[in-house]
């Protein structure tokens, strides 16, 4: 390699790493999400009893539902669920939520892709049924790649069939 070309490769590899901001989501939590109004003293998703936080709607509302085998139909536990989550999404219309479909282990790759997404668009779905704006919805599915449970049982399996909504604050989750 000639001297240019390792100038040019030195410069490129200092201005990516000037590019890393290790504080970027707030509250010093990497990899965080930070959530309400104005700083958090109870870590990145808030304190679990304040109805405001973030950490609230996952603990106290629920932020996943499950599903039985092969299936993207709602239950209704998932429906009460869903319903709670809507009621909380609506009181704080600035937290958008991104929806994300699961699979368990069974199935090949893309079968799971398909039903994980069919599963978090039926969570959509439901939501904007009960007033979230859809424009405040995003869905990904992981399929079988996100397991809760690592066993080739039916307790892990019940565990990974789900959709979870996963709350960010403000406009861009």
């Amino acid at each position: 390699m000639n001297k240019l070309s390792t100038m040019f490769l030195l410069v490129g590899a200092l201005a990516l790493s000037a590019c890393n901001n290790p504080d970027r989501y707030g509250a010093g939590g990497a990899g965080g999400a930070a959530g309400g109004a104005g700083g958090i003293a109870s870590g990145p998703l808030g304190d679990p009893s304040d109805p405001n936080s973030i950490a609230y709607f996952n603990q106290t509302v629920g932020d996943r539902v499950h599903f039985a085998v092969d299936q993207s139909t709602l239950t209704g536990e998932a429906q009460a669920t869903l319903t709670a989550q809507a009621q909380w999404l609506n009181a704080h219309p600035a937290n958008t939520a991104i929806i994300e479909g699961h699979a368990d282990e069974q199935g090949t790759r893309e079968y799971n892709i398909a039903l994980g997404d069919r599963r978090a668009n039926a969570v959509k779905a439901y939501l904007i049924s009960q007033g979230v704006a859809g424009t405040r919805l995003q869905t990904v599915s992981y399929g079988k790649e996100r397991p809760l449970a690592v066993c080739s049982e039916e307790a892990c399996y019940t565990q990974n069939r789900r959709a979870v909504t996963v709350v960010g604050a403000g406009a861009g989750v």
